[in-house]
């Protein structure tokens, strides 16, 4: 019987859309600089979305018949980019197989970051650099071309979806550059569906990479009856190039984002001093050294302690839980070194962090799920105003997951459903310990254990299923089979040696 795949599995499957778009990456192996590489595609699915959307607004407007398909207020309010005529795609697509391509496509994202401040330095312009295969751009601009793009909405969730799926292919490609900017994706699902975002709040990422978490958070209110753009969305970033791309992934699933007017080192240079979030999510760079702790000896935001010049894992923590609202909540993803170090104060900040009663939860991941680390990572939930005081949920999901190639494992929907129900139980007051999986310990419970917060202490080892048989019972039927097997193996010695006798060869 062929296996039933779900409606979720499908809706989650690549679609041939996406394989298209990154068939059309793929044509330039080769043919450009592994540098340019990922920008020049990028670039060309942005260029694809906003022309597309607009020229599904325009020919709306035109069909009502009141001459605003010139007004662009009537775009704004839709959210919709105003493109020039030189930046639509039939102008990109006329032009494609002339040797001017690259200036055409160069001018169109000059023009349209001219018409929308939003976009301002962001967009790519090296499409007409002679290292750049002119012939094959023309063909990768013929198969965007020719690309369904029916209606605003389908481009929308079509183009957003592909720009994600994109990512995740060259964070695979890059391999550990590739984690710089991209979480993958089971695992920023498993932080929102704990978290649970709500509408109207305010969510906040100080190394937000390609802007995956608020992606993520935007589809768990829409797909709980709420809107895509009912969340305040609040990111920094320090890699430019990185930042260029959150800004693009923003604008292209139609999520209203504060970034700054460029990026910055969070330590350094908090863009966003101010912000008090409902949720916080990131992925922190893991056991960076080097990140000036010289320089900030006596930082406000260092509450439980200066965090070590070797490891900014209780730097970000304690940033983050400065940045935190009264009620706010933090899911973040750390090495697995910060739940039990003891070096450098890293002990002592932690200590006073579980005093503090911040520390909702812990889970322990399995290994293979990041492209850029082979290294065992934890959870963290913290929250300001638990609802089971003084208590901590303790997950080992080391052994969740499955490995959908030979060197990348994925938590499915079930799994992540597992999670957030085992978290929402413990909240609610109705969990039950799971040997291996699951447990619940009190602050004095972590205390014993030198306020350590491997999942594994506190979880303990799953209980083996019980071997009923008894001993001489089990001995004796084992005997017999590998008797048998004796026997066996003795039969097909002999028959070996008379087909080798037969042909000549005696042992």
């Amino acid at each position: 019987m062929a296996k039933r795949v779900s409606k979720k599995a499908k809706d989650n499957a690549p679609l041939p859309f996406e394989e298209q778009i990154w068939a059309a990456a793929c044509v330039l192996w080769g043919h450009i600089p592994a540098a340019d590489y990922r920008k020049v595609i990028i670039g060309l699915i942005f260029l694809r979305y906003v022309s597309s959307r607009f020229e599904a607004r325009y020919q709306q407007l035109v069909d009502e018949g009141y001459g605003f398909e010139d007004d662009r207020d009537f775009y704004s309010e839709e959210n919709i980019f105003w493109v020039p005529q030189e930046a639509r795609w039939d102008t990109i697509a006329a032009a494609a197989h002339t040797p001017e391509i690259g200036m055409t496509i160069d001018n169109a994202m000059r023009a349209i970051e001219r018409e929308n401040d939003t976009l301002k330095d962001v967009l790519p312009k090296d499409y007409a650099k002679p290292e750049l295969d002119k012939r094959v751009l023309g063909d990768v601009v013929d198969i965007f071309t020719n690309l369904d793009m029916s209606t605003a909405q389908e481009s929308t969730d079509l183009l957003g979806r592909t720009y994600e799926y994109c990512i995740e292919k060259f964070a695979a490609y890059e391999g550990v550059k590739g984690g710089e900017f991209y979480t993958p994706a089971s695992v920023v699902k498993t932080l929102v569906a704990i978290l649970r975002p709500y509408e109207n709040c305010r969510v906040y990422d100080p190394c937000c990479g390609s802007g995956g978490m608020f992606v993520q958070s935007a589809h768990f209110i829409e797909e709980h009856s709420g809107r895509r753009d009912a969340i305040s969305v609040y990111g920094q970033e320090s890699n430019s190039d990185t930042w260029k791309m959150a800004k693009i992934n923003m604008a292209i699933r139609g999520i209203s984002a504060d970034f700054g007017k460029h990026h910055a080192d969070t330590f350094h240079n908090d863009l966003h001093k101010n912000i008090k979030a409902d949720f916080i999510l990131a992925n922190p760079p893991f056991n960076l050294s080097g990140w000036g702790q010289e320089k900030l000896q006596d930082d406000v935001r260092w509450k439980f302690g200066t965090p070590p010049a070797s490891n900014a894992n209780f730097a970000w923590i304690q940033h983050m839980i400065h940045h935190l609202a009264p009620n706010g909540k933090i899911g973040l993803v750390l090495a697995n070194g910060a739940v039990s170090s003891q070096q450098s104060g890293e002990g002592d900040i932690r200590r006073k962090i579980i005093e503090a009663d911040l520390v909702e939860g812990i889970v322990a991941l399995p290994t293979q799920l990041f492209y850029s680390v082979t290294i065992p990572v934890t959870l963290w939930f913290i929250s300001k105003n638990k609802k089971q005081k003084g208590k901590t949920l303790f997950i080992d999901a080391r052994k969740m997951g499955t490995m959908i190639d030979r060197k990348h494992r994925d938590f499915s929907d079930e799994d992540i459903a597992r999670l957030a129900d085992t978290f929402t139980a413990f909240q609610n007051g109705t969990l039950e310990d799971v040997k291996g999986f699951c447990a619940v310990a009190t602050i004095d419970d972590i205390a014993k254990q030198d306020y350590i917060l491997t999942p594994g202490r506190y979880v303990g080892i799953e209980e083996q299923e019980v071997d009923s048989e008894p001993f001489e019972e089990k001995m004796k039927r084992l005997t017999t089979e590998l008797s048998a097997l004796f026997s066996r193996s003795h039969e097909l010695e002999e028959q070996i040696k008379n087909n080798l006798k037969e042909l000549g060869y005696e042992i």
